[in-house]
């Protein structure tokens, strides 16, 4: 897509008349026209009225901007440029003002005007924000998100472009939404120039869609308010008896280090009391509790004396000091008590061993010997088996069954 062929339409209007008083008549300007010279930049011109009578008198000129945002100033060329939101249309007028004798008179006005940038209503982007950071010295990324419009179709494709001065690029990164919409822009890279103050960003996104004409939308930001600071590097935390001390370096940065401000987000974890200090050095000293334990976090940001603050950075990674003395006391205690268990009951075992105090406390069971004569000799187990001749002749009923069945059934 490309970020030109927005039109330029002038509609000039202008009257002449004399005004009230003696003197040399003050015509208005001629040729005045308005022209779209980059992306948000208007170029006004306009030529001296060729009858106009000078007589020794100083001939300025008068400009006016309606809109987008109101704004009048005077000069003494016939051309001027201005950087502007165009999606909505551009307005201005020019008058000629005649100084003579320390008296000053204008003539009419001539006014121009140029038409809001085309497409279908609520299609343009929305909530679109911008940041900057300073990556490397000398190196600033830009990212920059949005919303799709409200009546933007699901297959609406936009398409974001910056300018810083005369450079205009397109954006190499795009992350999307759920049908596909680009909705976030990355420059790793860009020419915008770090350290320069006031200097305006302008963003300009425009959009496609077979379904609609999508309304292209401009915003402009100054440099200075988006930049995102780097985080302090560097920072050191030490507790000495009853005094935390803190030293940290500058941000990433152009700016030299009285440019900078600070807060120091300091939470006591034992009382839970959170307190955020403003400080304009990268050094600090305070008096807090040495029993307890402190969690720090620190962040940065620009200030006032070298230009409009901007955004403040992220916050550091947490940094944990000092130590709960009533917690680090129970513990050492619980370790104590362990390792004297430990260590007591190790010598009790050694002390046993060597006097064989466990053998005396607790002697081998015996293996019982037989001292009692056995009143049931073999010879009698084998007449369980078998009975003799005399039991057989008295048991003469039991005829016909063997031993070994005769002997079951009686037990």
């Amino acid at each position: 897509m490309m970020a030109s062929g927005m039109p330029a339409f002038l509609l000039l209007l202008w009257t002449t008349n004399t005004p009230q008083g003696a003197g040399v008549q003050v015509l208005p300007p001629v040729n005045f026209t308005l022209t779209v010279s980059a992306l948000a930049q208007v170029l006004l011109q306009w030529e001296p009225n060729p009858a106009q009578e000078q007589n020794n008198s100083t001939i300025r000129y008068d400009v006016k901007i309606l809109s987008p945002e109101p704004e009048e100033y005077d000069t003494s060329r016939t051309h001027s440029v201005r950087t502007a939101a165009l999606h909505n249309g551009f307005s201005a007028r020019v008058r000629t003002l005649l100084l003579q004798e320390g008296l000053q008179r204008g003539s009419d006005w001539v006014q121009g005007h140029l038409p809001p940038l085309p497409g279908a209503a609520e299609t343009s982007v929305t909530n679109l924000s911008c940041v900057t950071h300073v990556t490397i010295p000398g190196n600033v990324s830009l990212h920059c998100s949005w919303l799709p419009g409200q009546g933007a179709p699901e297959d609406t494709k936009y398409f974001l472009f910056y300018r810083y001065e005369t450079h205009t690029e397109e954006c190499p990164t795009y992350s999307k939404d759920k049908w596909s919409r680009n909705i976030e822009c990355r420059f790793s890279s860009t020419q915008i120039q770090p350290g320069e103050i006031d200097n305006l960003i302008v963003i300009h996104i425009n959009g496609s869609s077979k379904r609609a004409a999508i309304k292209p939308f401009q915003q402009l930001f100054n440099q200075n308010a988006i930049e995102k600071v780097n985080i302090p590097r560097n920072i050191s935390i030490s507790l000495e008896q009853n005094d935390l001390l803190a030293t940290w370096e500058k941000p990433i940065s152009p700016f030299h280090e009285e440019c900078f401000e600070y807060e120091f987000y300091l939470i006591n974890l034992k009382s839970g009391n959170k307190q955020i200090l403003s400080l304009s050095s990268s050094s600090f000293q305070l008096r807090v509790d040495a029993s307890s334990r402190y969690s720090i976090r620190i962040r940065a940001n620009l200030n006032h004396i070298c230009r409009a603050p901007g955004v403040w950075s992220d916050w550091s990674a947490i940094i944990h000091i000092g130590q709960n003395k009533l917690e680090n006391s129970i513990a050492w205690i619980l370790t104590l008590l362990c390792v004297s268990t430990s260590c007591m009951l190790l010598l009790v075992a050694i002390l046993c061993q060597i006097n064989h105090v466990w053998s005396k406390l607790f002697p081998p069971i015996p293996t019982p010997s037989n001292k009692f004569r056995d009143p049931f000799p073999i010879d009698y187990e084998r007449a369980r088996t078998c009975p003799s001749s005399t039991e057989t002749e008295v048991g003469s009923l039991a005829e016909g069954f063997d031993c070994s069945v005769l002997d079951d059934s009686v037990f």
